[in-house]
């Protein structure tokens, strides 16, 4: 028998492959489960509402959805390592305010200008990522605390430095970032798509991906076993920033207006496509592709409410209710996986 061999029949080796089977399990149940939601909740929509499964609506849906989801891009590294960001929705009014009043200095806006103010906007939130950062991997700050301070510090700057006032911009090639089209698809859904693609490369085929996975299992062990961890948190929390800051920008340009007062618990509904998406709030754990599916089940499940003039408060009511099932399922999930192993 060769070495080999003897490693693939190893106790190790196979204590190995059924934890790593029963993850992948978890996963895809959970993956399925979620689509089967959606899809179920788009026949019901499509018989009550007929006008839910038109071209135009389905293409707002998407419109709609990809804010949230580039933002939430971000914050799934962030709970990927046990962390959390309540400044989202701060950082999205502070970025695409200043990308705003960028453009009301220009005398024409053009393809650069739009490109500057993009380039601001990212940079924005990925100073209030690199600041929360700083507070939480240097300082010893809780994430919890840290973000919830600079969710009103960041606020506050962006409330400061417009009187409390939204800033208006000039219709024209910024606003075709939040309302144009490439062929038959929004700017904004090719947006997140690109978004999702580094994400996905990010987190599945570099290493830091892997140690992303690793600190949100087991800080201790990771920092043990060679991973700079404070490191890790800047960048994790930098790169969220960037995406909440373009996300930022799409929704200014969108509205053609920064909005310093605008997106109070935008936070929330990014954070809950994270967790109905399937990534464990207690880190280590979950997809991108789930995040996704997330975001779209909570999307499609306001449009529909909307389309049935049902109010808003039931929308906040049917969310929260989402959550909560999606918490269970993943303490469910993670005991079968714990006793499979």
């Amino acid at each position: 028998m060769t070495m080999t061999e003897k490693s693939e029949l190893s106790p190790a080796s196979s204590t190995r492959r059924t934890r790593g089977a029963a993850r992948l399990s978890s996963m895809n149940l959970h993956d399925f489960g979620l689509l089967g939601a959606l899809l179920l909740l788009v026949c019901v929509y499509a018989i009550i509402a007929p006008n839910f499964l038109t071209e135009f609506n389905l293409l707002n849906v998407l419109r709609q959805v990809s804010i949230v989801a580039i933002a939430a891009v971000g914050m799934t590294t962030v709970i990927l390592i046990a962390g959390i960001d309540l400044s989202v929705g701060s950082t999205v009014a502070f970025s695409g305010t200043l990308a705003a009043l960028f453009l009301t200095e220009r005398t024409e806006i053009g393809v650069i200008a739009v490109l500057i103010a993009v380039t601001i906007a990212v940079l924005a939130g990925a100073g209030v990522g690199l600041l929360n950062g700083l507070i939480i991997g240097l300082l010893g700050v809780p994430a919890f605390i840290a973000t919830l301070a600079t969710l009103t510090g960041v606020r506050g700057f962006a409330l400061l430095l417009t009187e409390a006032k939204p800033v208006s911009v000039p219709v024209g090639d910024y606003s075709w970032l939040g309302t144009g089209h490439i062929g038959p698809l929004p700017v904004p859904v090719l947006i997140m798509a690109l978004v999702f693609f580094i994400g996905y490369v990010l987190l599945s085929r570099m290493k830091i991906g892997r140690r992303i996975y690793a600190v949100g299992g087991n800080e201790s062990a990771a920092r043990l076993s060679g991973v700079r961890v404070t490191r890790l948190i800047l960048f994790v929390y930098i790169f969220a920033g960037a995406c909440t800051g373009l996300a930022g920008c799409l929704a200014s340009a969108r509205l053609s207006s920064g909005q310093p007062a605008g997106f109070i618990g935008f936070e929330l509904d990014v954070i809950a496509a994270v967790v109905v998406g399937g990534t464990s709030l207690m880190g280590g754990r979950g997809r991108l592709s789930g995040t996704f599916f997330g975001a779209l089940l909570i999307g499609v499940l306001g449009n529909g409410l909307t389309l049935m003039d049902v109010q808003t408060y039931w929308k906040q009511i049917l969310t929260g209710i989402v959550i909560v099932v999606a918490i269970v399922v993943d303490g469910i999930i993670r005991r079968r996986g714990s006793q499979a192993s």
